[in-house]
C-alpha cells in the first residue's frame, strides 16, 4: 500500500511543505502528476469535476420545521447538498435555550429534510463515540476546524470509508492541513479505495481583520496553493471566514474565480433570530441572489454551479 512508509524522519519540520514532505509524508494526498485530480460522488453530487457543488444550510439544526423550510428553499435556489450542525461545538462551554445542541434529534430532523428534498447531508462529527450514529444519518462527515488535528478522530472517521469534509484549522498551515488529510486517506487506502476527502478553507487567524466582529480572514491564496500539491477538491466557506453576511457574496464569487472546487454557505430562514452566528448567515432570498451571481462567474472559468 502506498501509505505504509518506513524510515520516514522528521528533521527540521517547518510550516511550509518541502519536497520530502510531499514525497514521503503525504504520498496519498499528493498529486502524482500536474493534471491529477480526484473525482468522487456524494449522494449523486460530483466533487472534483466541472461542477462546483454548493452546500447550504443553518449552523445549527434548531428544529424540524426550520431545517425542512431551509432545505426546500436552498434546493430551489440551486444548492446541491444540505449542511447543518446536530452536534455543535461552541467556543464556550455553557448551553442555554438559545445555545444548544439538538444532537440525535437534529440528525432525525436532517433525515426528514432529506426525505422532503432529496438533498444529501453533510454534518459534523465531534467525537469517536458518535461516529456510528452520525455516519448512519448523513452522506458526508464533517471534521470541524477545532478537530482538524484530532488524529484519533481522523483515523476512526477514515475507517468508515465515507466521504469526509476536512476543515482547515484556523491556525494551521497548508502543511498541517494536508498531513491531517493523510490520516483519513491512509484509512481509505487500507480499505482499498481512493481518498474521498474535500478540504475546506474556512478562514485563518490574522493579526488584524476588518471590523470588530471579524475573527478570521478567508485565505483565497490557499486554494491555488493547495491545488499545486494535492489532487483533492478544495472547498471555500465564506460565511465562517468573514463572520459578516454583507461580505459573503463577494467572497463566494472570489472563491469561484480563485478555482474553488466547492462552496459552503450558512443559510437561515430568519438570520436575525438564528440560534448561532446570526451575523454571518444569509437569508433564503440572499442565497438565491448569490447563486444567480455565481453562475456567470463559474461559466467564465469553464465551471458551473448547475448540476
Amino acid at each position: 500500500m502506498t501509505g505504509s512508509n518506513q524510515g520516514v524522519d522528521n528533521k527540521f519540520p517547518g510550516k511550509d511543505l518541502s519536497r520530502d514532505d510531499i514525497e514521503n509524508k503525504i504520498p496519498l494526498v499528493a498529486k502524482k502528476s500536474p493534471d491529477h485530480r480526484t473525482r468522487f460522488t456524494v449522494g449523486g453530487v460530483e466533487f472534483g469535476g466541472a461542477l462546483v457543488p454548493v452546500l447550504a444550510g443553518p449552523n445549527t439544526v434548531e428544529n424540524e420545521e426550520l431545517i425542512v423550510k431551509t432545505a426546500i428553499g436552498v434546493k430551489q435556489a440551486g444548492a446541491h447538498m444540505l449542511r447543518g450542525g446536530a452536534f455543535k461545538p461552541l467556543t464556550f462551554p455553557y448551553r442555554s435555550p438559545k445555545f444548544f445542541e439538538p444532537r440525535e434529534d437534529g440528525l432525525r430532523w436532517l433525515q426528514i429534510a432529506k426525505q422532503e428534498t432529496g438533498l444529501p447531508i453533510v454534518t459534523e462529527v465531534m467525537e469517536i463515540s458518535k461516529i456510528e450514529v452520525v455516519a448512519a444519518n448523513c452522506d458526508m462527515l464533517q471534521i470541524g476546524t477545532r478537530n482538524m488535528q484530532n488524529y484519533p478522530l481522523l483515523t476512526e472517521v477514515g475507517k468508515t470509508g465515507m466521504p469526509v469534509m476536512l476543515k482547515r484549522g484556523y491556525g494551521s498551515s497548508l502543511r498541517d492541513w494536508l498531513m491531517a488529510a493523510e490520516y483519513i486517506a491512509l484509512e481509505h487506502d487500507r480499505l482499498g479505495q481512493d481518498a474521498k476527502i474535500v478540504l475546506c478553507e474556512r478562514g485563518v487567524v490574522a493579526n488584524h481583520t476588518h471590523r470588530d466582529t471579524s475573527r478570521f480572514l478567508l485565505d483565497l491564496q490557499v486554494i491555488p496553493a493547495a491545488q499545486e500539491v494535492t489532487h483533492l477538491p478544495i472547498m471555500s466557506d465564506p460565511s465562517h471566514a468573514t463572520f459578516w453576511q454583507p461580505w459573503v457574496k463577494s467572497m463566494m464569487l472570489a472563491s469561484i474565480a480563485a478555482g474553488a472546487d466547492a462552496l459552503m454557505l450558512e443559510v437561515h430562514p430568519d438570520p436575525k433570530n438564528a440560534a448561532v452566528d446570526p451575523l454571518q448567515c444569509s437569508s433564503l432570498e440572499q442565497f438565491d441572489d448569490i447563486m444567480k451571481a455565481c453562475r456567470p462567474v463559474a461559466q467564465a472559468i469553464g465551471r458551473t454551479v448547475d448540476a
